[in-house]
């Protein structure tokens, strides 16, 4: 296997070994190594040596020669393909020869060969991420998408560079809500029947129903506290209730998960925490972190002026409350140790709403402390936090009567507008596989990469027309390209990976160019990993599309001459592989045609 899995982080690595040995840099020099943003300048660059020579008082050109000629005299660049120039002020610039993207294309000809390279990224650390995590009882709806598309993306990126990942999904399950809905169905008289379809809507409207007795009526919100404490009590006719009540609303979510394919590996909600709480009151008294105020339980961060005692607004965080029921804070506490003590987690990545930072942040400080004082090592902890859903008019979607658009009525629209598409540019194609295979997963695709393509903290504006548009950095667009890959091999007569025996080096324009963006994937894949932003990897898919589109454009394929079609085909079959794994990642599934 080819050492350059990635060029960049490894050039990092090397240049401060070799530098150390250099008086004017040292060990403490920083590269600043990226790949370079113009061709022209080769395909990485080093510019950490004008900072390095104001800082010595050095001559920054000279300073980069003497680097240059210590790199040279090393071996290694040239034993791996780089070929390195001093320009501007003091720059470095990298640039892989023909043999040597020929070697990696050679050495990574499939996902299988990616997925080993990239084990090294995260080697075996157990991660557990927490996600989408609904509360119970209530359909899911368009609020719901992003957790689902960015926590699936993130978990199969982490899986993918090596994390060993458990996948938790950490349903709102206990809690005073329960109290008025189980006091709601005996007022109504209601019967659960978890067969029914509209079980989950039915469970939602009774909840609705119960939230405005509570607020209207003093007697009726003491009922439903009463309801809660027989549920927390233990009460058999309670707790039967609740267990139907959360199988209901499993059940009509996973038919939602089915759908963007997502799966989990344990679902423990706040129920599950409902006996473990205790230890973390006891614990966080002990340790001198929680106090009594105003007969709850809280915790105070005085070195952060936002969460101090002597804020002008008053943010504790509240590990108990008035009543003595736990709330999010203790159960999210428990939760930390369990996944750290049980689970094994070097490492919890948390996938929620950007309004939710305040929260993470106060429980992230508690559990930092809270362990240090116990003597326990804490996992790290990571608030993979998300912007919200605009409607075209900057405001939040909402139907007409001002509800939350529902997750399902936002899928099923999609697949028929994604239907209309398919009809338009493929009515060739047999009309069941239209409707019954390519418009779903279009449909579905369109809605994923929409999410994914921007920066996940930001909000972006929903746009049906930019969505399933076949130009532009969308889902269509990128799986039509890959499908059109794919239609080189079967106009050749071979399966992708066949027919590359005798495959040369890249030579044209077009070949230097696509081998080059296909390395690229190696960078693009690292730094998503590392920042867990899935937009890095839609940008980096959209450049290859276009990489390969030039390409095939300025170079034939299926040309006679046995070695130039070799390494065509080759690079083609890197781009089709390449594509469908991105694809993938995201949690898309190609198509075989479209």
């Amino acid at each position: 296997m080819s050492p350059w899995f990635n060029p960049a982080r490894e050039l990092d690595a090397l240049i401060r070994r070799v530098a150390a040995g250099l008086p004017a840099l040292g060990p403490a020099f920083d590269p600043q190594v990226r790949p370079a943003t113009d061709a022209r300048h080769g395909d990485y660059q080093a510019n950490g040596i004008l900072a390095a020579a104001k800082a010595a008082k050095a001559n920054p050109r000279a300073l980069a020669t003497d680097l240059l000629s210590a790199l040279q005299a090393e071996g290694t660049l040239a034993k791996a393909g780089l070929e390195v120039e001093v320009a501007g002020p003091g720059f470095l610039n990298f640039r892989l020869t023909p043999a040597a993207l020929h070697a990696w294309i050679q050495a990574f000809p499939d996902a299988d060969a990616w997925r080993r390279g990239a084990a090294a990224l995260h080697a075996g650390r157990k991660v557990v991420i927490d996600y989408p995590s609904p509360n119970t009882a209530k359909q899911m709806h368009v609020g719901h998408l992003r957790p689902i598309v960015i926590g699936e993306a993130v978990a199969r990126l982490l899986e993918f560079c090596g994390a060993s990942l458990t996948r938790d999904n950490h349903i709102g399950d206990w809690g005073t809500n329960f109290g008025i809905l189980i006091l709601a169905i005996r007022l109504k008289g209601f019967v659960l029947d978890a067969a029914s379809p509209t079980a989950l809507e039915d469970l939602e409207a009774l909840y609705k129903e119960g939230s405005a007795l509570t607020k209207a009526d003093p007697a009726a919100l003491d009922a439903a506290r009463a309801e809660l404490a027989r549920l927390q009590s233990g009460d058999a006719e309670s707790l039967a209730l609740w267990e139907r009540i959360v199988a209901v609303s499993n059940a009509a979510c996973q038919r939602i998960y089915d759908q963007f394919g997502l799966r989990s590996d344990v679902v423990l909600g706040e129920s599950f925490y409902r006996d473990k709480v205790d230890q973390v009151y006891r614990e966080l008294q002990a340790c001198g972190l929680a106090e009594e105020s105003d007969g709850a339980l809280v915790v105070w961060h005085d070195e952060v002026p936002r969460y101090s005692r002597h804020a002008e607004t008053k943010l504790p965080f509240i590990v108990r409350k008035k009543d003595g029921s736990s709330n999010y804070a203790s159960t999210d506490l428990a939760t930390v140790l369990y996944r750290a003590e049980v689970l094994g987690a070097q490492e919890v990545v948390y996938v929620t709403d950007g309004r939710q930072q305040d929260h993470f942040q106060q429980l992230f400080l508690t559990a930092e402390k809270w362990f240090k004082a116990t003597g326990r090592t804490l996992p790290r902890l990571r608030h993979v936090w998300f912007g919200t859903i605009l409607g075209e008019d900057g405001k939040a979607i909402k139907t007409k009567s001002g509800d939350p658009v529902r997750l399902q009525s936002l899928i099923d629209e999609a697949t028929a507008k994604a239907l209309e598409k398919v009809n338009e540019k493929s009515g060739d194609l047999p009309e069941a596989e239209r409707r019954d295979v390519i418009a779903p997963r279009l449909g579905v695709a369109a809605l994923r990469y929409a999410d994914l393509v921007s920066n996940r903290t930001m909000d972006y504006r929903f746009s049906w027309d930019k969505m399933l548009a076949f130009e532009g950095n969308t889902a269509p667009y990128l799986l039509y390209q890959a499908v059109r890959v794919r239609s080189v091999f079967r106009n050749a007569g071979v399966a992708a990976g066949q027919g590359e025996a005798g495959a040369t080096p890249p030579e044209t324009p077009g070949e230097i160019a696509l081998a080059r963006k296909l390395l690229g994937f190696t960078a693009a894949l690292d730094e998503a990993s590392e920042d867990l932003r899935p937009h890095i990897l839609c940008t980096y898919l959209h450049e290859l599309a276009g990489a390969y589109s030039s390409f095939y454009a300025d170079n034939k394929v299926l040309v006679d001459d046995p070695a130039v079609r070799a390494r065509r085909l080759a690079l083609c079959a890197r781009t089709s592989a390449l594509l469908e794994s991105g694809l993938r990642l995201l949690g898309i599934e190609p198509l075989e045609r479209m």
